[in-house]
């Protein structure tokens, strides 16, 4: 067997304060603080490398936020906010400086190019809102289709944005003409996410079928890989800063660790095996600074992992 490896992990903690499920995680690579919000509309700051401080209630809004989204060059959080669209919060001052009215639904996804100086918001209408990035104007509407946009993976260097839909299409757009360019089909059931490998040579996507399907960039994104990596939905997937591994949470209650060049299953993380949690896990993110993995769950906390990587032989 080749040599592979495979991390230990260790829960370092679990950060309590939400009242009811948490969806959202926005954060930036190298800095130790994560942004929550959930049901409640309390959106919050933990910082991963002192999680044994409570967090920081940084805004109150009237409905949940499923979607975050951090600028750390102008300190600057992103909130979807369900019903009342993207609201913007001066991190520093703690108070609302923009707010964009949207059509008045549900928000899924916010992504961001620095490139293009645009943000783009998946809403449950199946549009595509853009918005300018510095004013936060609207500039434009896009219908997509007639069942919700759920997520959004953005390629800065090709300049390419992935939507993945509850009509189980991938479409794949130019990011600056919003023309699409390429429409992938194979799942078989809603696209709840979707991840650029940070080399831009892989999209991997997964949903409400469980699959996990990885797509060759540069082949015209053809369907390399696809695997039933979970028992339920897949919620999230997320590539640690480093590229050499990725993770799933799911429906199932599990998080799980996977090596991101032969796709082998690297570690379980459930509540048997690691005292994980207890209900669906509903979002990740990947602290760079000290290689600690955040996840988010219907059990209204968060969890902070630390992974130590050394050579084993599987």
């Amino acid at each position: 067997m080749p040599l592979l490896f495979r991390p230990e992990v260790k829960k370092l903690a679990t950060l309590s304060g939400h009242r009811d499920c948490v969806y959202a995680l926005a954060g930036a690579a190298g800095e130790s603080v994560v942004y929550s919000a959930g049901s409640d509309g309390f959106v919050v700051a933990w910082s991963s490398d002192a999680p044994e401080q409570d967090g920081e209630l940084v805004a109150r809004v009237e409905n949940s936020v499923y979607a975050l989204r951090y600028l750390p060059e102008r300190n600057l959080l992103l909130i979807g906010h369900n019903f009342q669209g993207v609201q913007v919060i001066d991190l520093a001052e703690k108070k609302l400086v923009h707010a964009t009215a949207l059509p008045p639904v549900a928000i899924f996804d916010i992504a961001y190019s620095h490139t293009r100086q645009r943000l783009y918001v998946a809403l449950a209408d199946g549009t595509l809102a853009v918005l300018h990035s510095q004013d936060f104007r609207l500039l434009q509407l896009l219908r997509l289709s007639d069942k919700s946009l759920r997520c959004l993976a953005l390629q800065e260097e090709s300049g390419e944005l992935a939507v993945g839909g509850s009509d189980t299409l991938i479409r794949v757009l130019d990011a600056a003409s919003l023309t699409v360019k390429y429409t992938l089909a194979g799942s078989t059931n809603s696209v709840f996410t979707a991840a650029y490998s940070p080399d831009g040579r892989h999209l991997l996507t997964a949903g409400r079928d469980a699959h996990l399907r990885s797509w060759d960039v540069a082949a015209g994104y053809q369907e390399r890989q696809s695997i039933v990596a979970h028992l339920f939905t897949i919620n999230n997937i997320a590539y640690s800063p480093d590229g050499q591994f990725f993770a799933t949470c799911s429906m199932d209650k599990s998080i799980k660790l996977w090596d991101a060049e032969s796709f082998r299953l690297l570690r379980v993380l459930d509540k048997a095996r690691h005292a994980g949690h207890g209900t669906s896990v509903n979002k990740l993110f990947w602290s760079g600074r000290r290689n600690r993995l955040v996840s988010c769950s219907d059990d209204r906390s968060l969890a902070v992992w630390e992974l130590h990587v050394a050579p084993n032989s599987l």
